[in-house]
This record gives structure tokens, C-alpha cells and sequence, in this order.
């Protein structure tokens, strides 16, 4: 299983959500995402949008680097792997 962190932003509205390291099980970063909406309702709202597209905002690295595939998060996940979910704040 992948390890997933959060920034602790998202833990506001999901108190459950370790965001020091959720495992999740997936072969594609869409699947790590959709296991993860499953244990936390609304979750993937968060991340991405009705057609499975990372929303704008938000940015996933995969062991360091972006992800190649925004649209379709087709990029393989293995059990080593290490995502990490950063979302872009604004206001004043």
C-alpha cells in the first residue's frame, strides 16, 4: 500500500485523516484516491473534479516528483510509494 500525506489543512473538515501518513491501496494514483474517498466521505471532491482531473489547486508528488498524468492520475502507485497531496491557500 501507498503511503499518502496531507497538508493538515484538509484535516479540518476530515478530523479522521492522518495527515502524517494514511495507507492506501491502489494500482494508479486515481485507485490511491478513490480508497481514500471511501474511508474519508468527500475526500476526493477536495482533489479533484467531477471528471477525475486533479482540481487546479491542488498538487500530488509521487516520491518527490509532480505527477506526469493531472487528468487521468494514471501514474502507477506501488507499496513503497509515497504521495503527497499539497493544496494552494490563498486569502489575506
Amino acid at each position: 500500500m501507498a503511503t499518502v500525506r496531507f497538508t493538515r489543512h484538509l484535516q479540518r473538515f476530515f478530523p479522521d485523516l492522518d495527515v502524517d501518513g494514511e495507507a492506501a491501496a491502489g494500482a494508479t494514483v486515481a485507485e490511491v484516491v478513490r480508497a481514500l474517498d471511501q474511508r474519508h466521505p468527500g475526500l476526493a471532491g477536495y482533489l479533484v473534479d467531477d471528471a477525475g482531473r486533479l482540481r487546479r489547486h491542488v498538487n500530488i508528488f509521487k516520491d518527490g516528483h509532480t505527477l506526469r498524468d493531472r487528468h487521468g492520475l494514471t501514474d502507477p502507485v506501488g507499496p513503497a510509494t509515497e504521495l503527497v497531496v499539497v493544496q494552494a491557500l490563498s486569502g489575506g
